[in-house]
């Protein structure tokens, strides 16, 4: 393998870091134990700056170039976003239609026909003899007519994935800026 650049991460394998790298899990550094990576890096990904300095944790992480591209968001070096799991509400829905379930009176109870043959022009009577129609054009009907379909549970977020080590470069060669 070729000389690293310091600071260089990489994907990788197997489950241990090989000599000169470090996984990439966020944890803590000594600045002075490691001063050519601090110089690189800084404490883009967290630590005081003073005493110590902390590597990119990409456990559970999707790597992305930061900046900004045509139509996407202003992405920051070090900056992290995105949630595992959402829960969607009502607002964020799309316009769609449900089915009604119809009744008579206001009420949550369906009527059943007990008349098979149409009297009257109606298909059907309920036991009391009246015919189940709505007599007034578009009546209000009850809200328990159309059922309620959200239940504003959250559900998983997540792009198919395949977990591997993202490992980081402490040793090798200093880049240059030309």
């Amino acid at each position: 393998m070729a000389t690293p650049y310091v600071s260089e991460i990489k994907m990788f394998a197997g489950s241990f870091p090989p000599q000169g790298w470090m996984l990439c899990q966020g944890q803590m550094l000594p600045i002075a134990q490691y001063e050519v990576l601090y110089a690189l890096i800084g404490t883009t990904y967290g630590g005081d700056g003073q005493t110590t300095f902390a590597l990119p944790d990409l456990r559970g992480r999707v790597p992305i170039h930061f900046g900004q591209s045509s139509g996407t968001s202003n992405y920051v070096q070090g900056g992290t976003q995105g949630v595992e799991q959402v829960t969607i509400t009502s607002n964020q829905m799309p316009i769609h239609n449900h089915a009604v379930n119809c009744n008579s009176a206001g009420t949550n109870q369906a009527l059943v026909a007990t008349q098979t043959t149409p009297i009257n022009n109606f298909p059907g009577t309920e036991s009391t003899g009246a015919g189940i129609y709505e007599t007034t054009s578009n009546s209000t009907m009850n809200a328990g007519m159309i059922g309620i379909n959200a239940s504003a549970q959250p559900h998983e977020n997540r792009q198919p994935f395949l977990t591997v080590n993202f490992i980081i470069a402490f040793e090798g060669v200093f880049p240059s800026r030309s």
